[in-house]
């Protein structure tokens, strides 16, 4: 008989996360079984074999799969566990497909890649030569490539990818959204016969199919996904492409919570690729000595980007429109009439975000969220950006009966109509999350590219790495919209945003004019985007993060207490912040800060009420004793090395 420790994909009440069973024949660390679980089946993964244990056991059911999921998969949800503390449960059920179990009928997977040309050029400049190399040579696990918008990193990554399959290893390059990254997807099947993308739009049976194809291959593989793509079973893998890794979509916020660049370090070479950078990823590859820059356009010209900045609070730029400039205005009738495209960015939906009663000062607010709810005035209903529920629109205040309702601030739909009125015969597309499927840009790209459209609007879908080659008018309404919030990531993703928004019109294809909106045209944050100045903007944040004693200097633990009623969540949080005083002073640990409970950004959702404590510390290691030593339940939930504290 033969003895195993099982990791569960089923959580169940003891506090062990490995359990021993038996069977008669003989099993492969990393298979996966399904085994007897209380009174269900459940799906578990060997994880070691061990001798006979002085208690009873029960057999393992049956084996799903002959071909194990390969050792780097297995350490990596070992190490997820440990790292996050995540239960073992939940970091399988996101690592195996769904309906594991089930017998599937061969679905229809369309692996013809109609995009391979054998011979697709791939040219590399001596600025893109060189990075190679020092990618290759530096011994670091985890390189960050800097290189600016423009610069020709996907390139570099085609070259990589390639030398690694001609060493018979597996290559994952991870994209934020694959609808996103479409013009990247498409190069990379230009350039490899043999792609097997994974995302979520495929159905769970073409997902099941896939992976068990994966699995099942002994070739090297190339494979793009997004971050679950990671737990891709393939076999040799030898280098991990992380592609716009300042992203938020590379951490996951949902049980089991982790960054994906973090879990990628851990599996194989890693090669992270962004023109912004997070603060924290180049505070660490700048003291292991692994970053390579990448300064140069990868299309020389004598093209020039003119960047203007225009002070929303002077209204006397503003003399045609209440929203958009004049000077915007006229550099957009100049595209126009030299058939270029421009491009009007702001990250907010909608038509209104906030809707009051002038005689009263009445707000409408989402009964779930207690959020503003935001005009769309196209279909006339207020809808909450957080939930998604709609409201009609009331023609007279609820408090007072007063009809003084009022619409203020805008989004991306009322720019839209005011563009429409401002240039009657342009061809206008509005892209952002409110758009039908078939009109979203990764559908219409190629008619966006070729110039079908005069001007494009949008939020943060239209910076994540699409070209526009006939851009020469590039607006951003408001961007100092995301500073304020109370957030540290806050000024660190405004830079980003507004960094690769400009870099759409900074690719050396046109003679381009941009203009930057902003209330606050003296923001540090926003001059160094201007000034394509990431060195000064990150010394910046740095000595801020140093004084607040934020990352990179500490590593956070964030803690959400969620009850149905305020009274309740108010005092268990306070019970925690005691207990947290008590294990701190108890084991004498040296630089532990604790902020007292606080209200939590989304207090109110339909759930109940949520406060938070949120705890730094110079140690990781005494942030996770800290961890370990608290009074579990369901109604905390903890977030380690969060993104964002809202």
């Amino acid at each position: 008989m033969n003895y195993y420790l099982i990791a569960p994909a089923k959580s169940f009440h003891q506090s062990e996360q490995l359990l021993t069973y038996h069977s008669e024949t003989p099993l492969k660390t990393g298979q996966i079984v399904e085994i007897p679980l209380g009174k269900q089946q459940a799906i578990g993964i060997v994880t070691q074999e061990v001798p006979r244990p002085n208690f009873e056991t029960k057999p393992i059911t049956r084996t799903l799969y002959d071909t194990p999921i390969p050792n780097h998969i297995l350490k990596a949800l070992l190490w997820l566990n440990d790292y996050y503390r995540c239960p073992l449960s939940s970091i399988i059920q996101a690592a195996l497909p769904r309906g594991i179990t089930k017998k599937r009928r061969n679905a229809t997977i369309d692996t013809n890649n109609s995009l391979y040309d054998e011979n697709a050029p791939n040219p590399l400049n001596i600025a893109q030569q060189t990075a190679i190399r020092q990618i290759q040579n530096n011994s670091a696990n985890t390189v960050l490539l800097h290189g600016i918008t423009g610069s020709g990193k996907t390139n570099i990554y085609i070259k990589l990818a390639s030398d690694t399959l001609k060493q018979n290893k597996s290559v994952i390059l991870l994209v934020p959204e694959i609808a996103l990254t479409s013009q990247l997807v498409q190069n990379f099947q230009q350039h490899f016969k043999d792609v097997t993308l994974l995302h979520s739009a495929q159905t769970e049976s073409v997902r099941h199919q896939l992976w068990q194809k994966i699995l099942e291959n002994d070739k090297p593989q190339l494979i793009i996904g997004p971050r679950s793509a990671l737990f891709a079973p393939v076999k040799k893998l030898g280098l991990i492409i992380i592609d716009e890794a300042h992203e938020p979509a590379y951490h996951q916020d949902q049980n089991p919570k982790y960054s994906a660049l973090r879990l990628a370090s851990q599996m194989a070479k890693t090669v992270l690729g962004s023109a912004t950078p997070l603060i924290s990823d180049y505070y660490i590859c700048d003291k292991h000595q692994a970053i390579v820059p990448l300064n140069e356009l990868a299309i020389k010209n004598n093209k020039t980007a003119t960047i203007h900045l225009i002070d929303i609070k002077n209204r006397a730029n503003f003399t045609q429109n209440r929203i958009i400039s004049t000077p915007l205005i006229e550099s957009i009738q100049h595209s126009l009439n030299n058939h270029q495209q421009s491009l009007i960015f702001h990250n907010r939906r909608g038509s209104a975000p906030l809707t009051i009663c002038d005689h009263c000062g009445w707000q409408a607010l989402c009964d779930n969220c207690l959020l503003p709810l935001v005009l769309h005035a196209d279909i006339y209903q207020l809808r909450c950006h957080a939930c998604g529920r709609s409201f009609p629109v009331p023609t007279a205040c609820p408090d007072c009966n007063n009809a003084s309702i009022r619409h203020k601030g805008f989004g991306t739909k009322l720019i839209e109509d005011e563009l429409r009125k401002l240039f009657p015969n342009a061809k206008i597309g509005r892209f952002d999350a409110d758009s039908a499927p078939d009109q979203q840009l990764s559908q219409v790209y190629n008619e966006v590219k070729t110039g079908s459209y005069d001007i494009i609007i949008g939020t943060q879908m239209l910076a994540k790495g699409f070209d526009f080659p006939k851009l020469s008018t590039l607006g951003v309404i408001q961007a100092d919209a995301g500073l304020n919030l109370p957030d540290f990531s806050a000024e660190e993703r405004s830079y980003q945003l507004l960094t690769q928004v400009i870099g759409r019109a900074n690719r050396g294809h046109q003679d381009s004019q941009i203009f930057i909106q902003s209330y606050q045209p003296e923001q540090k944050i926003i001059n160094y985007a201007i000034a394509s100045d990431y060195a000064g903007f990150y010394q910046y944040l740095l000595e801020k993060r140093h004084i607040a004693k934020l990352p990179p200097y500490t590593f956070i633990l964030k803690l959400s207490v969620s009850y149905k009623t305020e009274q309740a969540t108010v005092a268990n949080t306070q019970k925690l912040f005691k207990q947290i005083r008590k294990i701190v002073n108890d084991s004498h640990y040296d630089q532990i800060f604790i902020t007292p409970p606080m209200p939590a950004f989304h207090e109110h959702e339909h759930s109940g009420f949520t406060w938070q404590i949120v705890i730094k510390a110079k140690s990781r290691k005494n942030l996770i004793n800290i961890f370990d030593q608290l009074n579990k339940s369901s109604y905390l939930h903890y977030d380690f090395d969060p993104y964002t504290l809202l």
